[in-house]
């Protein structure tokens, strides 16, 4: 191609063989642009990060490890202030009667008492009088254990009467299941030496198997529990049962009978902590 006759005329000539240098690359604006565009998010993600850091630090919970627990839920034993965030306090260790016990003398002990209670005070062991007994006998006060019982001994019978069940057990060809999972958990009342504790649960309750007249159902209820600090451990003084709040129901397919007692014998419960 010519060049134009205004145009400076100069060249350089290289040995033979030799091949002129590559022009140096241009760095096009956009890469500047884009590279600009990284450092913003980076810097911008940074200030997030250090904002919820910031929030963690004022808000949650001290050493996780500890059993004490501590932050609001501990500090605060009425319901107002306290975070729904669960603490990350690790359930206790020690069992009795197959109940998890010897919680710590904080309110935040005192809302895993209440919520691991009202699992056994929803079992099926409560419908059998001998696992009735051991279940008060586990978690309630002493002054209180024999009034707790006058009150459960005639409506878990009554329950279980109408069920059909034989001390707890279904009839033939049917499997009893009785089960409180919980929700969440809100103290009431706490001041050291006496704590109230609202457990909102759900749970299943009913006789599954073949041509069962009373086939398993889903219910929500809310129980009030009242306790004390007695013996190094919190104990219950008394229970009072409402229905929910409860949830719309889904639109999943109901299972089997079959599927349902299959699950109600292979699936373990747990033990629960703020």
């Amino acid at each position: 191609m010519s060049v134009p006759d205004d145009q400076p005329h100069t060249r350089t000539r290289y040995p033979a063989g030799e091949q002129p240098p590559e022009p140096a690359p241009r760095r096009p604006l956009r890469t500047l642009v884009a590279v600009l565009a990284v450092v913003a998010v980076l810097v911008g993600a940074v200030a997030v990060l250090n904002r919820t850091s910031g929030n963690a630090t004022t808000t949650g919970s001290g050493d996780s490890g500890s059993g004490s627990g501590s932050g609001t839920s501990s500090d605060n034993g009425g319901g107002t202030g306290n975070s729904t965030t669960a603490t990350g306090t690790k359930p206790v260790t020690t069992t009795r009667n197959g109940i998890a016990v010897g919680f710590p003398h904080t309110s935040e002990g005192a809302q895993s008492a209440a919520v691991n209670y009202a699992v056994a005070l929803g079992s099926a062991e409560m419908y059998a009088a001998a696992g009735r007994k051991a279940i008060v006998s586990t978690i309630a006060d002493p002054g209180a254990a024999n009034a707790l019982l006058a009150r459960f001994d005639p409506s878990y019978a009554a329950l279980g009467a109408k069920l059909g069940l034989q001390d707890g057990k279904g009839p033939s060809g049917l499997t009893f299941v009785s089960r409180t999972i919980p929700v969440g958990a809100k103290p009431d009342d706490y001041n050291g030496q006496n704590a109230t504790v609202d457990v909102w649960s759900t749970g299943l309750t009913g006789l599954a198997g073949a041509n069962s007249t009373a086939p398993v159902t889903e219910y929500w209820q809310t129980s009030t529990i009242r306790l004390r600090w007695s013996d190094s451990d919190w104990k219950v003084l008394d229970v009072s049962t409402k229905d929910g709040p409860t949830p719309v129901t889904g639109s999943q397919v109901v299972s089997s009978a079959q599927d349902i007692a299959g699950a109600a014998t292979q699936f373990g419960g747990f033990s629960y902590a703020r």
